[in-house]
């Protein structure tokens, strides 16, 4: 073919693609163009991704992962590590190192956006120390259960973290929804605006859970249900009269509960009753009986975010990590920091 009659011919052939691409909605990028997915996450002038920020606070190793001061209470004492190091007792500590690799892969995920947030936002209340193994300040911890597959988790997910826009959110997570999560306000009593990344959605637990995490029954004396009304702000009742369930949720989880018709946080007196005790809000049952109070229940924590036998259910069916956290939270990346 003449030199000349080809050059003309992918001129012609460039105008028809030109033309054809003008015809097609969005096409030219303009403010009328649709774009694939309403999850965006911001980018900077870069045009990368924005990540999460690691605290400044922090020191880093050679390998640019975040050194962390743990108070251990077993030992009261402080080792240094980091974080990778640390997730290894808080894996085993928060879920059996037996359970399904991407179940523990999505849990470790949330473990390690749980301690960059806490590390960014607050104080362990033990002296030089960025955190703790005490399960009442953070996450639960048992480097006795530390095994290879729960190396494995760690490792395949290092440094991997939730982002929301950018920025690190609340990674939260629970035993058992009960059947169906909540979003913060309902079953934490969160003070604040709902975040953008909480959302009520199935549970998908797994049939393999606990019998008393799918329902839970509890009985509490008239004089520690008092007392723990007291804990929750509201005070001057002398005895119980009437119970009932006040404000529900879109879960279907208490809001409120109404004791001789006065309004107390379902969130905050779980937390005083005992949350092993009262193991959720989504009740089924909340009465006088025979002089004490019975509560009755369905699920195991707070509701918010992932559910542990969730995960352990959709790790089951095939899912991935990436897959399983991606349900449970909405509007959220995960990024890699290091």
């Amino acid at each position: 073919m003449p030199k000349k009659t080809k050059i003309v011919r992918i001129a012609a052939l460039a105008l028809t693609l030109t033309l054809l691409c003008a015809a097609l909605t969005g096409c030219n990028g303009g403010a009328e163009s649709v774009p694939e997915s309403t999850d965006e996450v911001k980018t900077g002038e870069t045009g990368q991704a924005k990540k999460p920020q690691i605290p400044e606070k922090l020191e880093r190793n050679n390998e640019g992962v975040p050194l962390l001061r743990v108070y251990q209470t077993d030992e009261e004492s402080t080792d240094e590590m980091d974080i990778e190091t640390y997730l290894l007792g808080v894996l085993a500590g928060e879920m059996k190192n037996d359970w399904p690799m991407e179940a523990l892969k999505a849990q470790a995920i949330l473990a390690r956006t749980f301690v960059l947030k806490f590390c960014q936002e607050k104080k362990s209340k033990y002296p030089n120390a960025d955190i703790s193994t005490d399960i009442e300040e953070a996450q639960a911890y048992d480097a006795t259960g530390v095994n290879e597959r729960v190396e494995q988790a760690v490792a395949e997910t290092k440094g991997l973290v939730l982002s929301y826009n950018g920025e690190l959110p609340y990674a939260w997570f629970h035993a058992h929804s009960g059947g169906m999560t909540a979003k913060a306000k309902e079953g934490l009593a969160y003070e604040k605006d709902e975040p953008g990344y909480t959302k009520i959605t199935q549970g998908n637990e797994s049939d393999k859970a606990p019998a008393e995490d799918r329902h839970w029954e509890a009985v509490f004396s008239e004089e520690e249900f008092l007392e723990a009304l007291k804990k929750s702000g509201l005070g001057g009742i002398d005895s119980v009269e009437t119970l009932a369930v006040g404000e529900r949720g879109d879960s279907g989880r208490a809001v409120t509960l109404l004791v001789n018709g006065q309004s107390v946080s379902a969130p905050e007196l779980r937390l005083a009753l005992g949350s092993t005790k009262m193991r959720s809000t989504l009740l089924e049952n909340f009465r006088m009986q025979d002089g004490s109070i019975f509560i009755a229940g369905k699920g195991y924590g707070h509701g918010v975010g992932m559910p542990q036998w969730g995960a352990y259910g959709m790790a089951e069916e095939g899912h991935t990590a990436e897959e399983i956290v991606a349900y449970y939270f909405q509007n959220v990346a995960i990024e890699k920091l290091w």
